[in-house]
C-alpha cells in the first residue's frame, strides 16, 4: 500500500462510517493520463449515484485539508467497487459465504488437480489464522490467503 492511499483510508474511514458506509478499498493511479484518487464504498444493499456524491461531498474538503498528494494535483472519484471486485477485507468474504467464487493461485495445489484457476464455493473464512475454506467438486480445502492471488465472486450468465 502506499503512502497516499494509506493516509487517505485513515482519514476517509471515519467520515464513511459516519454515514452508515464501508470503505473497501482506495487507488492512486494514473487515469486517462491523470492522476485519479478512487475511494470505493459499499453498503448494504449496494451503492447509489446518490450515496457517492454524499460520500465525495464529505471527503472532499477533509482532503483538501491533508493534501495527500503535496500540491500535486489530482481527481477524485468515489465509486461502488462493482460485482467483479476481489474480496479483500473480512467483511468482503463473510458476505460472500456459501457462493461460488473464481479463485487464481500463485502456484498449482494438489487439492485442485494441480490447476491455478478453478472455481469453489467459499463455505468458511477465519481472519486469526489468514485461511479460507473452499468446497470444490466434492471436497472442502482450506488455503492459506496469501497462496491466493485473485478471488472474486463468479459470475453466471
Amino acid at each position: 500500500m502506499s503512502k497516499i492511499t494509506e493516509i487517505v483510508k485513515n482519514t476517509v474511514e471515519p467520515i464513511i462510517e459516519e454515514k452508515e458506509m464501508e470503505l473497501v478499498d482506495v487507488e492512486f493511479k494514473k487515469l486517462y493520463g491523470e492522476d485519479t484518487l478512487i475511494v470505493y464504498i459499499d453498503k448494504a444493499g449496494g451503492v447509489s449515484l446518490d450515496d457517492c456524491e454524499i460520500i465525495h461531498n464529505a471527503i472532499d474538503a477533509p482532503l483538501d485539508d491533508l493534501d495527500p498528494t503535496e500540491g500535486k494535483p489530482y481527481n477524485l472519484n468515489v465509486s461502488s467497487p462493482g460485482i467483479d471486485r476481489p474480496l479483500k477485507t473480512a467483511k468482503d468474504f463473510n458476505r460472500k459465504l456459501g457462493l461460488d467464487m473464481e479463485v487464481s493461485l500463485y502456484k498449482p495445489c494438489v487439492e485442485t488437480g494441480k490447476t491455478k484457476k478453478f472455481v469453489a464455493k467459499l463455505i468458511g473464512y477465519d481472519d486469526e489464522s489468514g485461511t479460507i475454506e473452499l468446497e470444490y467438486k466434492t471436497k472442502n480445502i482450506k488455503l492459506n490467503i496469501k497462496d491466493v492471488a485473485l478471488i472474486r465472486e463468479a459470475i453466471v450468465f
